[in-house]
């Protein structure tokens, strides 16, 4: 009996699984199994990640255990684990889908040629992009730095929806092979001691199944609305699909298929148009792991050079805390940060604007806020969340840089209008009316005691003046273009 493992990663799902695929169609016996590797230095698990992880395992675990299999799942150097593992069963194949990350891709070039040497053969694939890095290059060979063009491109090079559906019986796994260096998830220790999950508990719930339901819940209900409902924090605009692309529980060519299986018996001109500007959002993701692959500096550095000079705070632990708890005193911002906290996730325009607030009006490295949404998002995804931060500290891709300065008391009052989304997170200013929802500071004294808010108590008092540190930054970046 051929014998072929399957080493799962960031796809932790059986559909549209081109490694499992491949391993089903070339041996008899395929095995399952991931690996909890130690502690990265740089980026290790974030907490909320490890709490998807957690439930994201156990459910590919259950999903295999009811086809007959299993997912086995072993801790320790991935390196050592695939060499014992293809030595004692005799393995001579092992498939994985790439991973993108700089560490994964020197990790994943050793072991392979650790597996030839001992006469192992390696499949990798593709699976989790709509092109991968190198087939989405300009005429001359070198990468893009602006979306649309890049965007352009992937769609004149064309699209290949892979698509495959599991058996429902696979090749069983003997209890002995079961037992053998394996341990349970939960002797992983992916959930938090001090229970503070429950708000990521009552949110979420990860796995194949429930990616599928986020889908077909978007395209039933939120779809049409999507091209401006995208922004408005306060409504149920957007899919919530990013942590389930981000562990692979779902694939972007299901979500193409799906969104393609739609617009057919969806043909207007409105539906047309919210399905190429979702579309549009899942050729974002590809264009940050480009930007990643190429530039893999750019996790802590940043890609326009200039800003390796700007001349950040060095002391800013209070302010750094106030931003991250929620207690800046500046309503949509804090909103955002504690819906961070509570459910592992953060609207899209909220993130953009609490970036903003900390780069550039208190002028704190993005870095610090990249390593918080790092622990705090379910969604944390290396090449997305580097992208985000080097977008709006204005230091990476794009073509409006720094000067572009998000206002929140403008933009809580353009997307979040009747506060909505505000008082749901910042309950202390629900009294409030909407004419001061977003800037309570300039709220009259009697309007104030109405709604019970007093500041500096109650609810804090704005810990940066927004019309002066914007003047500041902008004074910063001219002097940094000019030298």
């Amino acid at each position: 009996m051929t014998t072929a493992i399957v080493w799962f990663r960031q796809d932790l799902r059986l559909q549209d699984n081109p490694a499992l695929e491949a391993a089903l169609q070339s041996d008899q016996l395929v095995i399952p199994i991931y690996i909890v590797e130690p502690e990265k230095r740089d980026w290790p698990v974030g907490a909320a990640s490890k709490w998807w992880l957690h439930h994201s395992l156990s459910a590919l675990q259950q999903s295999l255990r009811h086809r007959g299999s299993d997912l086995l799942v072993f801790a320790g150097n991935a390196e050592r684990v695939l060499m014992q593992l293809c030595r004692s069963t005799a393995a001579r194949h092992v498939f994985w889908n790439r991973c993108y990350e700089p560490d994964a891709i020197e990790r994943d070039s050793n072991i392979k040629n650790s597996l030839l040497e001992i006469a192992v053969n390696v499949y990798s694939f593709n699976g989790s992009l709509l092109a991968e890095p190198w087939n989405t290059l300009k005429k001359d060979g070198t990468p893009y730095r602006v979306f649309t063009p890049f965007w352009k491109a992937i769609q004149q090079n064309g699209i290949t929806l892979f698509c495959f559906t599991p058996p429902k019986h696979f090749p069983a796994i003997s209890d002995k092979l079961k037992n053998s260096n394996t341990i349970k998830i939960t002797e992983l220790n992916l959930l938090p001691s001090n229970r503070w999950d429950m708000g990521l508990t009552e949110t979420w719930q990860p796995g194949e199944m429930s990616a599928r339901k986020y889908i077909h819940n978007f395209l039933d209900a939120t779809i049409m609305q999507y091209p401006d409902g995208r922004d408005i924090p306060g409504i149920s605009g957007t899919s919530r699909l990013s942590p389930y692309l981000h562990f692979g529980e779902i694939s972007p060519w299901e979500i193409w298929r799906s969104i393609q299986v739609w617009s057919t018996t969806h043909t207007d001109s409105g539906a047309i148009k919210a399905a190429e500007c979702y579309l549009r959002q899942l050729g974002w993701r590809d264009f940050a792991y480009q930007l990643l692959y190429y530039f893999p500096h750019t996790d802590t550095q940043p890609l326009d050079t200039r800003f390796t000079a700007f001349p950040w705070k060095s002391r800013y632990k209070k302010e750094l805390q106030r931003w991250q708890q929620g207690m800046t005193g500046i309503p949509i911002v804090d909103a955002g940060m504690r819906e961070l906290w509570y459910s592992g996730w953060m609207h899209n325009r909220v993130r953009m604007i609490v970036a903003s607030l900390l780069s550039k009006n208190l002028l704190i490295p993005w870095q610090q806020g990249a390593q918080w949404f790092w622990d705090t998002l379910v969604d944390a995804d290396l090449a997305n969340n580097t992208m985000g931060w080097q977008w709006t500290a204005g230091c990476g891709a794009d073509a409006a840089p720094f000067f572009r300065i998000f206002n929140p008391v403008r933009q809580g009052e353009r997307f979040d209008p009747d506060g909505r989304y505000v008082r749901r997170w910042v309950p202390e200013l629900q009294a409030l009316p909407d004419k001061w929802i977003h800037q309570p500071w300039e709220a009259p004294q009697q309007v104030l005691e109405q709604a019970e808010v007093v500041l500096g108590k109650t609810y804090p008092e704005p810990m940066v003046d927004l019309a002066q540190s914007r003047q500041r930054a902008l004074a910063i970046w001219n002097d940094l273009k000019s030298s």
